[in-house]
C-alpha cells in the first residue's frame, strides 16, 4: 500500500528538521534536498555529490514571501517574471541574507546558509511549480536545497531510475518514486536579475 502524500510529507519533514537528507521529485527533475539555513547539512548535499563548496545551490521556497526573507531586495522585474511565468523558472537575486562564512549554526531561520550562496552573495531560488514542493516548503517555514540527484559531472537523472544507488544510500529520506509522475524532467530555465532591473539569461 502506497503511503499518503501528507505521510511523505510528514516523513520528509522530520528528516529537514534534524539536519538530514532527502532526495525527493521536484517541478523538473530529481533533486537532493536539505535545510537551505543549516551549513553542515549543505556541506552534506556537496559531499555527497562530489561537488565544490565554491558553485551555489538552487533553493526552492514556498512563495514570494518567503523569498523576501532570505534576499535583500526583490527587483521588480522579478516579481513580473514570477506572476507571469507558466514554466519551472530559477531566479538569481542580488544579494541574499545569509549567516557568517564558515559558521556551523544549524538551522539559524533568520539567515541562509552561507555555503548556498554564490561567491558574488547571489543566490538563485525558484517557487516550484508542483505542489508538494510548494506545501513542503511552506510547512517547513523556509527555503529548501535543490541540487539534481547526481554525483557531479554525470547526467542529471530525468527520473527516479536514474538516480545513482550511491546517492540514494547515502540519503536520510527518499520520497517514493510515484511522486516524480509529475516533474517535467528538465532542468529549469535560469534568468539573472539585478537591483537596477536589467536581466541576463543565463539558461533558457
Amino acid at each position: 500500500m502506497k503511503p499518503s502524500v501528507d505521510e511523505i510529507t510528514k516523513q520528509a519533514l522530520e528528516v529537514l528538521r534534524g539536519g538530514g537528507i532527502i532526495v525527493y521529485p521536484t517541478d523538473t527533475i530529481w533533486g537532493i534536498g536539505c535545510d537551505a539555513t543549516n551549513p553542515a547539512a549543505v556541506r552534506r548535499v556537496y559531499e555527497i555529490k562530489r561537488r565544490q563548496d565554491s558553485k551555489a545551490l538552487v533553493l526552492l521556497a514556498a512563495s514570494l514571501d518567503m523569498v523576501a526573507r532570505y534576499v535583500k531586495e526583490i527587483p521588480p522585474i522579478a516579481v513580473d517574471l514570477v506572476e507571469v511565468n507558466d514554466t519551472p523558472m530559477t531566479i538569481i537575486y542580488p544579494q541574499g541574507i545569509a549567516g557568517r562564512p564558515g559558521t556551523d549554526d544549524a538551522g539559524d531561520r533568520h539567515f541562509l546558509a552561507w555555503n548556498v550562496v554564490a561567491e558574488d552573495g547571489s543566490v538563485g531560488i525558484r517557487i516550484p511549480m508542483n505542489e508538494f514542493c510548494r506545501n513542503l516548503s511552506f510547512k517547513f517555514g523556509r527555503p529548501i536545497v535543490s541540487t539534481s540527484a547526481n554525483i557531479s559531472g554525470s547526467p542529471a537523472p530525468e527520473d527516479f531510475g536514474n538516480i545513482a544507488p550511491e546517492v540514494l544510500e547515502a540519503a536520510d529520506y527518499v520520497v517514493p518514486a510515484f511522486l516524480g509522475k509529475g516533474s517535467t524532467g528538465a532542468a529549469s530555465q535560469i534568468i539573472k536579475v539585478e537591483v537596477d532591473g536589467q536581466v541576463k539569461i543565463i539558461r533558457a
